[in-house]
């Protein structure tokens, strides 16, 4: 063989080595949305701001050997006073698929890189869900994803995190 064929081999079969990633799927896997005390919520609504409490989990878990879902839960709560105007909850997931990601960036891929792919999708999801039960749209502010899970790897210096079953990352 010639050294070119050579070098043509070498790059094909480097190619196959080069990490991989890719979007299988993405869905809405729970929406939740209340408005408890609707119609009075409603009216109040016009006047003063409610005050909003919003919390974002990112879950991970292995589906099959090269791929994992990632789920992205937000839970976001306006009370107006001592009323609750509306609770939205979302539990939107991604299946992603992983091919020569090396061990040690496999864990801020899936709790970091991921949940910011995912997560206009979800921010989108909220909006519309606030504005179609009677109230402006809630639009979350973007996350640091990086900065939440440096921040609880500080943390949980401890606890051992195993991809192949449950990983929580709290933001």
């Amino acid at each position: 063989m010639s050294e070119r064929a050579d070098e043509i081999a070498e790059g094909v079969a480097g190619e196959d080595s080069a990490p991989q990633v890719s979007i299988l799927a993405q869905y809405v896997k729970d929406l939740s949305f209340e408005n408890p005390n609707a119609p009075q919520s409603l009216q109040n609504a016009a006047g003063n701001q409610p005050r909003i409490e919003v919390n974002v989990n990112v879950g991970v878990r292995r589906v099959a050997e090269d791929a994992y879902e990632v789920d992205l839960r937000v839970e976001a709560t306006a009370r107006q006073e001592a009323l609750k105007a509306f609770q939205v909850e979302l539990l939107y997931s991604g299946v992603f698929g992983l091919r020569n990601v090396p061990e040690e960036a496999l864990e801020p891929f899936l709790l970091v890189e991921a949940p910011r792919m995912l997560f206009p999708f979800a921010r989108r999801i909220v909006a519309d869900a606030t504005r179609d039960g009677g109230f402006p749209p809630l639009l979350l502010d973007p996350i640091d994803f990086a900065a939440l899970y440096m921040q609880q790897r500080g943390q949980a210096n401890g606890a051992a995190t195993d991809l192949s079953g449950d990983v929580a990352g709290n933001a």
